[in-house]
């Protein structure tokens, strides 16, 4: 008798996890969206794909970043999105990266419409069998905006300096 109980048991279980699918994650854009006195601030979207006919839970994730091989963010957050069914949520996740890092970074001179990057993040979702920390890795490259480039940057201090007599 329990021979048949842990059988059903471990049938049910194996069962439903057979119709529960991983969402699909994509990096969709990695993009300086600002600078202030402590450093630049960028943004990672995400989209992730839920490809279940019933919602899946975001509950937080963790995150490391590096740009161009320099391991330059760390993060976490709890952040609670629904990822409807059977369709793509975005989801952003802030880095706050500090002056003396984005200087490294010029020092390194990489091209700045392919500056490479890794993200490697877990999230942490509610899954109808339990939890899951879904693991991302995924590489890539990012335009700096041309606002944001050192030689706009100089130009704007220098007309800043031009006008103060």
């Amino acid at each position: 008798m329990l021979k048949r109980l842990l059988f059903v048991s471990f049938m049910l279980l194996t069962g439903c996890s057979l119709f529960v699918k991983n969402p699909e994650v994509t990096v969709k854009d990695v993009s300086l969206v600002g600078l202030d006195g402590a450093g630049a601030m960028l943004e990672v979207a995400l989209g992730v794909s839920n490809p279940n006919p019933y919602r899946i839970d975001l509950r937080g994730y963790r995150y490391t970043l590096q740009i161009a091989s320099l391991p330059l963010a760390a993060g976490d957050a709890r952040q609670a999105v629904v990822f409807a069914p059977e369709k793509t949520t975005e989801v952003r996740i802030p880095v706050k990266i500090a002056y003396g890092d984005l200087l490294e970074i010029l020092n390194r001179r990489p091209d700045m419409d392919h500056v490479p990057y890794r993200l490697q993040a877990d999230l942490d979702l509610n899954m109808p069998v339990g939890t899951l920390a879904l693991p991302l890795d995924r590489s890539g490259t990012f335009a700096i905006p041309r606002n944001y480039r050192p030689s706009a940057l100089i130009r704007q201090f220098s007309d800043f300096l031009g006008g103060v007599r």
